[in-house]
């Protein structure tokens, strides 16, 4: 089995190959082809950020390029040629602008059924070298892209269509975001789908429009849609059994435990070793009451809750949540937390190992990982939650038989 550093070797490797064999129409100042659609609301600089489309030198059906739910099953090889074909062209834009020629046109990209057929023009050649996180867009939330430049001018095809669904929620000026997103959502939308516009300033009410960082979009969108499925979540029956999912892919091993119990609760552990083989553990937790600060473990706590809570609406089922996340040497770069949402949809679609107890359940998830049990269990709240009733319980046992 090859090394962690061996594998990053290999797929900078296969970097180089790409871009050296695309360098032509990768590093063209004029680029036609059909964005996915694709566009990027970027953060540094904030409030005055860089947006703008992400055009493949390619033509026809580019949708798989910029469409997370379409990458389960792919290697980490495909992906990054996939988000490697998108140039990126930017322009500076205050967040409060969400009217005007230019952003306009990227709205009306957003909103877009299929791919688009575009032109862009840039002020200089596009730039990509894999050894600069900020050419790459190397991100622990967002998806990686390829090189950028900026941007002189920008058009699309006239035979652009539209989704209805999101046209309807952008001309709704009087729907609050949160209730568009919901919206969009029960009506079947995607995820990545909802994010983008919501980026580009076309959700909420008039007066708050504004353009959002891809990065902060994509959080907000998981966070209110699955905060939104935990209220319905708590008028459900309570599951049976203890109920143990998997799921593996791209480095990335997780394990999914739902546990009976009347009251909602959350918590999410990740845990790595770094080059010199320390562990690092991330974790996160709510009760009924909700998250109370913002995660440490950021936008993957709102995915993987997204992810569960979808899986427990559609059964009708409620429980609480425990999921183990173990990042593996292989997962040799950040490629955004829709891994982490569809690794965690994956896993609860799966066939469940069922359990009459915690400890049973908590052992099977743990194993084949590389963190022991004892590990996951140190500082993990629910684990404490459980103990202390299933000491109430014998008490209460204890003083009933007596």
């Amino acid at each position: 089995m090859p090394t962690a550093s061996e594998i990053k070797k290999q797929l900078e490797d296969n970097w180089i190959q790409f871009l050296n064999a695309n360098s032509t129409n990768l590093s063209l100042e004029s680029l036609t082809g059909a964005t996915p659609p694709s566009v990027f609301v970027g953060r540094y600089g904030y409030p005055k950020v860089k947006v703008g489309p992400m055009v493949p030198p390619l033509h026809g059906d580019t949708t798989i390029l910029d469409k997370p739910e379409m990458w389960l099953g792919k290697s980490i090889e495909e992906i990054v040629e996939y988000r490697l074909s998108l140039i990126r062209g930017v322009s500076t834009v205050d967040i409060h602008s969400t009217s005007g020629k230019y952003v306009e046109s990227l709205q009306e990209v957003a909103m877009a059924s299929n791919s688009v057929e575009s032109e862009a023009t840039f002020e200089k050649r596009p730039v990509a070298d894999i050894e600069q996180e900020k050419y790459l867009g190397v991100d622990t939330d967002s998806a990686p892209f390829g090189p950028v430049a900026p941007l002189k001018a920008f058009k699309t095809s006239s035979s652009l269509s539209v989704d209805r669904r999101l046209e309807n929620a952008f001309y709704d000026k009087d729907l609050r975001a949160a209730e568009g997103i919901v919206d969009l959502y029960q009506d079947g939308v995607e995820v990545s789908r909802i994010h983008r516009i919501l980026s580009m300033g076309m959700l909420g009410l008039q007066k708050k429009r504004r353009l959002v960082p891809t990065k902060w979009s994509i959080s907000a969108t998981d966070d209110i849609i699955s905060v939104r499925l935990t209220k319905e979540i708590d008028t459900f029956p309570i599951i049976d059994s203890f109920k143990v999912h998997k799921h593996i892919h791209l480095g990335n091993h997780y394990s999914v435990i739902l546990i009976p119990t009347d009251t909602w609760s959350f918590e999410m552990q990740e845990a790595w070793f770094d080059n010199k083989g320390n562990l690092g553990l991330g974790i996160d937790f709510e009760d009924a009451n909700g998250l109370d600060h913002y995660p440490s473990i950021a936008g993957a706590y709102f995915a993987a809750r997204l992810g569960v809570t979808e899986h427990l609406f559609k059964r009708r089922h409620k429980a609480a949540v425990l999921i183990l996340r173990e990042i593996r040497p292989e997962y040799v770069m950040p490629l955004g937390v829709w891994q982490i949402r569809e690794g965690v949809r994956r896993a609860v679609d799966g066939e469940a190992k069922q359990f009459d107890n915690f400890e049973k359940a908590l052992s099977f998830a743990c194993v084949n990982l590389s963190v022991s049990k004892n590990e996951w269990i140190r500082n993990s709240k629910i684990y404490k939650n459980m103990k202390e009733q299933m000491r109430i319980t014998d008490f209460l046992k204890g003083n009933f038989n007596g």
